[in-house]
C-alpha cells in the first residue's frame, strides 16, 4: 500500500499538537534519519543539491550533511504544526533579525519591501514573526494536492496573520500582488529558488545553471519597491533565551542589502536583479547547506529535457 503524503500531513496536523514536545521531536527525528538511510522521498536529490554547496565534502561528510538536512526539514514541519499555539512573547524570542534596520525604516516611510526567499530554515515561523514584529506579510501559496491539504495550509497561514494569495497561472496572482503591495507597507516574501515554468529565469547558482522565479524582481520593478534577498537558518538556543522561547531552536532572519534596478530594458533588468539575489542565495546555502530544504531538481543539469519548458520572456 502506498502512503499518501498529503493525507499523512493532514493527520499529523491533528495529532502532533496533542503530543508532548519531546515525543513529537523524537518521531520527526526518527523519520528524518530513516529517510536519510533509505534514500527515499527526494533524499537523493537533496544530497545532490547539497553537494553543489559543499563540493569538497567527502562521501561520509555528504551523508552527514544530508542527514542534518533531513532533520532540519522535519523540524520545519514539526514546528509549523505547533506554530498556532506559540504566544507572541515566545515567538519574539525564537527569531533574531540581522541587517533589518534599513527595511524597518522603509516600512516606517510607508513603503513595501519585496523579498526573494529560498526554501531555507522555517519560513512560516519567519512569516508569523514578521506579522507581529516587522510588517504585514503578503505572500503566495502554491497549490497542493489534495485540495483539503491546500485549504488547510491557507487557513493555517492566514490564522498567523499573513495575507495569502493562491498561485494561479493566468496572471491574476501578479495582479493581486500589485494591489496588495500598493496598500500599506507590507513585506512581500516570495519563495523563488525553483521555477520550471516558461517564465523561469536561468541563473548561475553555486557554480551551475539553475532555474528560479522572476516574480520578486518583476514585482519590485512594477511597484518601485526595494528588492532584497532574505536568508533564514536555524540556530540552537541556550540559557535564558531558550527558556523564554520554549524551544531548543530558533531562526536567524538576515536581510540582504537593497538590490537596485539597473538602467536596462525590463526583461534584462529582471534577469540582472534575479541573478543578484541568486548570488546571495548561493552564499546563504554555502553557509548553511543543511537548512536548504530543496528535495526537487533545480539545477538545469538535473532536469528532464523532455519536461523542461524553454525559458521565455518575463511577463
Amino acid at each position: 500500500m502506498r502512503l499518501d503524503p498529503g493525507r499523512l500531513l493532514i493527520t499529523a496536523a491533528d495529532v502532533v499538537p496533542r503530543l508532548p514536545r519531546w515525543l513529537s521531536t523524537a518521531v520527526f527525528t526518527a523519520v528524518a534519519d530513516a529517510a536519510s538511510a533509505t534514500g527515499i522521498a527526494g533524499v537523493g536529490q537533496l544530497r545532490a543539491n547539497i553537494a553543489r554547496a559543499a563540493p569538497d565534502a567527502s562521501p561520509r561528510e555528504l551523508r552527514r550533511l544530508t542527514r542534518r538536512g533531513m532533520r532540519s526539514y522535519m523540524r520545519y514541519y514539526e514546528e509549523a504544526l505547533r506554530l498556532q499555539s506559540v504566544d507572541d512573547a515566545r515567538l519574539g524570542q525564537r527569531v533574531r533579525l540581522v541587517n533589518g534596520e534599513w527595511a524597518v525604516r522603509t516600512f516606517a516611510e510607508g513603503r513595501p519591501v519585496v523579498a526573494a526567499l529560498g526554501h531555507l530554515g522555517n519560513w512560516d515561523l519567519a512569516g508569523a514573526w514578521a506579522t507581529k514584529y516587522l510588517a504585514p506579510v503578503v505572500t503566495v501559496a502554491e497549490h497542493l494536492k489534495p485540495e483539503e491539504l491546500f485549504q488547510g495550509f491557507l487557513e493555517f497561514r492566514r490564522s498567523l496573520g499573513m495575507t495569502i494569495i493562491p498561485l494561479e497561472h493566468d496572471g491574476s496572482t501578479f495582479r493581486e500582488l500589485l494591489r496588495a503591495s500598493r496598500t500599506g507597507a507590507p513585506v512581500v516574501p516570495l519563495l523563488a529558488d525553483r521555477d520550471l515554468s516558461r517564465s523561469g529565469v536561468e541563473v548561475e547558482l553555486l557554480g551551475e545553471r539553475a532555474r528560479v522565479a522572476p516574480g520578486p524582481a518583476a514585482l519590485a520593478l512594477a511597484t518601485g519597491s526595494p528588492l532584497t534577498f532574505v536568508s533564514i537558518h536555524y540556530e540552537r538556543l541556550t540559557g535564558p533565551r531558550r527558556q523564554a522561547a520554549g524551544s531548543r531552536w530558533g531562526i536567524v532572519v538576515t536581510f540582504g542589502d537593497r538590490i537596485d534596478p539597473p538602467d536596462l530594458p525590463q526583461e534584462q533588468a529582471v534577469a540582472a536583479m534575479t541573478q543578484a539575489w541568486a548570488d546571495q542565495l548561493g552564499d546563504a546555502v554555502r553557509a548553511h547547506p543543511e537548512d536548504w530544504h530543496m528535495l526537487q531538481p533545480v539545477f538545469v543539469r538535473d532536469l528532464d529535457p523532455a519536461r523542461l519548458n524553454p525559458a521565455g520572456s518575463v511577463a
